[in-house]
């Protein structure tokens, strides 16, 4: 089904003034079963229509109303909710609303949202059919369409005034489905991408065993940003704590050695291998048999190498594309540019692990994408929501 992309994603819904705006509680309601994270914004109208206390319960989270509202500004504030979204749909729009998004207003949140945000947005018209038809309307329609707005309806049939033409709202299902196919970029459409994530464990013995602080979020939400994008995806994850994402063909490692074996299988067959899991440099030489006994006041181990499972691939032939993550501590785009010379990578995003916000197990991340050719700082941001910019961004390079 198209709505399983609604997965964990992060939705606004403005909501206008208009008779249609009963018709955003069924919406909410929706995008809360295909599990997305909804927050409502609605203006001074909408809410003569329809209580924000109704779309609190329905979406489980507070409906902001007001631009300057002090509460909100201490959470989250306007900019950090436009930030915060990975798309927004405005249903119903009203021909007011579409005027005042055409003409770049910011008076109230909705419209002061629809100029901050950088995610996909989509209206949802709902009018009178004579207003619909109006020049002035399809005028200002034209105009978000050039601008690559989209835009779900409206349906023809009868109306709230008696008058039958177009102008109905679409029902909640269908602006689910058409908001969904909003993450269906088919920028990899046909592609085979292999995507590395998560930690290894190189044991010790049978209980003890060598590893470090990723979650693999990073790895799993590039895996769901890639599937979105058309790409046929295999996921070779170390031990985390996620479940698998949908419509991804999973294998499951433990060590870095098994992780090698299985990257150089899918690598073998695929057009672009991303590796961003956090494989361990070393790992014991011996692993006892039996737990080991506390002796002494030290324990010593021998370590050995393991072997680099990017630079493995990128030497096969042919190799596919291949991009690499660098988790730096210091001097970060220098120690990464080195990496992606010394490893003869494609591409190599990096990022300060030593920063806490932006580091192991946090939900947000921001890189720097690092070519023979460029050095690109892109936006600190939730992690999928990152993830669809990382794959996007190698689409396009992949096209030229």
């Amino acid at each position: 089904m198209p709505t399983q992309n609604l997965a964990n994603k992060r939705i606004i819904v403005g909501i206008s003034g208009g008779i249609a705006a009963y018709k955003a509680a069924e919406l909410v309601r929706r995008l809360k079963q295909h599990e997305a994270d909804v927050r409502v914004v609605m203006t001074a109208a909408a809410q003569q229509f329809i209580t924000p206390l109704t779309l609190q319960a329905l979406s489980g989270n507070p409906v902001h109303t007001a631009l300057l509202n002090t509460e909100a500004e201490a959470a989250m504030g306007h900019i950090e909710l436009a930030r915060w979204a990975d798309a927004m749909l405005i249903a119903p729009a009203s021909a007011n609303c579409i005027a005042r998004v055409a003409q770049g207003q910011g008076d109230d949140l909705l419209t002061t949202l629809v100029l901050a945000l950088k995610a996909p947005l989509a209206l949802a018209p709902a009018m009178n059919q004579a207003m619909w038809l109006d020049e002035a309307t399809h005028d200002n329609v034209q105009l978000l369409v050039r601008r690559g707005i989209a835009l779900f309806g409206p349906a023809e049939g009868s109306q709230a005034c008696g008058d039958t033409g177009p102008g109905r709202m679409l029902e909640a299902d269908e602006l689910a489905e058409r908001l969904a196919g909003l993450f269906n970029t088919g920028s990899m459409a046909g592609l085979r991408v292999t995507i590395t994530a998560g930690p290894t464990r190189e044991a010790i013995d049978p209980v003890r065993f060598i590893s470090n602080h990723s979650s693999g979020k990073m790895g799993y939400a590039l895996a769901e940003a890639a599937v979105e994008a058309g790409a046929l995806t295999t996921l070779i994850s170390g031990p985390v704590a996620l479940p698998p994402p949908p419509k991804v063909s999973m294998v499951q490692v433990r060590s870095a050695l098994e992780m090698h074996d299985a990257s150089i299988a899918a690598a073998a067959r695929c057009d672009v291998f991303i590796a961003t899991a956090a494989v361990a440099d070393y790992r014991p030489k011996t692993v006892a048999n039996q737990k080991i006994k506390k002796s002494g006041e030290a324990m010593v181990l021998e370590l050995e190498r393991n072997p680099d499972i990017i630079t493995a691939v990128a030497k096969l032939k042919p190799a596919p594309y291949c991009v690499g993550f660098a988790a730096e501590t210091e001097k970060v785009v220098e120690h990464a540019r080195s990496k992606l010379q010394q490893k003869g990578l494609n591409l190599i995003f990096a990022n300060d692990v030593a920063n806490a916000g932006i580091g192991f197990n946090s939900e947000e991340n921001q890189v720097t994408l690092i070519s023979a050719e460029e050095t690109l700082t892109l936006e600190q941001a939730p992690k999928q929501k990152l993830a669809r910019v990382l794959i996007n961004e190698i689409a396009k390079r992949l096209c030229h």
